[in-house]
């Protein structure tokens, strides 16, 4: 692997423990359109984007008509309903903050709306540090497709074999990989080792990464102006 200078984070499930939360409000809000999905054939798609979730789903397209009026009353049912009761996982902040110190520029490549992504990212406490979000506003596809990922890069100015991702489903690593970039999984967002074997290093969550850090991918891979790389 070559130096690593920049890390593309994930958001729900990777820094915040918000998966199950974006699930129930996808059953809540296609429960008032009439469409009875239980809660367990949704919580495997967490992690896609509403363009992929809705067809699956319902066989309706997610831009527009009634496919988008649910798509609306999904994101106000989370926000409303479900985020107050969202935490960050353990040591998302410090995680943040070491990779920091290390010199690692710090993009994120989230398939929530940009709305919530703002949100997600204050319950963290991280805005300061990471040097560009990129949400689903940002891209045509949403995860697995690689467009958030190849929006990351843009921002960040690195190529692929200078980024690793982090994330906690198989989506995840599926569009890292489309775009050339390895990914690290994390099982806090409820996959386990099998589903996340594509990743070239699997974590319990942030804690778990930190704690390990100086034997991770990460360790003395800053660029010039960080704590290894001055």
């Amino acid at each position: 692997m070559g130096q690593i200078r920049g890390v593309i984070l994930d958001v729900d499930g990777t820094l915040v423990d918000s998966n199950d939360a974006h699930a129930r409000a996808w059953v809540d809000a296609l429960a008032e359109f009439g469409y009875q999905v239980p809660y367990e054939r949704v919580r495997p798609l967490i992690g896609m984007g509403g363009d992929k979730v809705m067809p699956l789903l319902t066989g309706l397209p997610a831009g527009d008509g009634k496919g988008k009026q649910i798509a609306e009353r999904r994101e106000e049912i989370f926000t409303s309903r479900h985020l107050p009761q969202v935490r960050p996982l353990p040591g998302a902040r410090e995680l943040l903050a070491r990779m920091k110190e290390e010199g690692l520029k710090l993009a994120v490549a989230s398939s929530s709306k940009q709305d919530s992504l703002r949100k997600l990212l204050a319950l963290v406490g991280g805005e300061g540090l990471l040097d560009t979000p990129t949400s689903s506003d940002d891209a045509d596809r949403s995860k697995p497709d690689p467009d958030i990922v190849k929006a990351a890069l843009r921002r960040l100015g690195e190529p692929p074999e200078h980024v690793v991702m982090i994330g906690d489903t198989p989506y995840d690593i599926q569009a890292g990989a489309r775009a050339g970039v390895r990914a690290i999984a994390f099982r806090s967002g409820g996959w386990g080792n099998a589903e996340l074997s594509g990743a070239i290093a699997i974590y319990d969550g942030p804690e778990d990464l930190l704690r390990n850090f100086e034997k991770s991918v990460l360790a003395g891979a800053a660029v010039p102006g960080g704590r290894r790389g001055g």
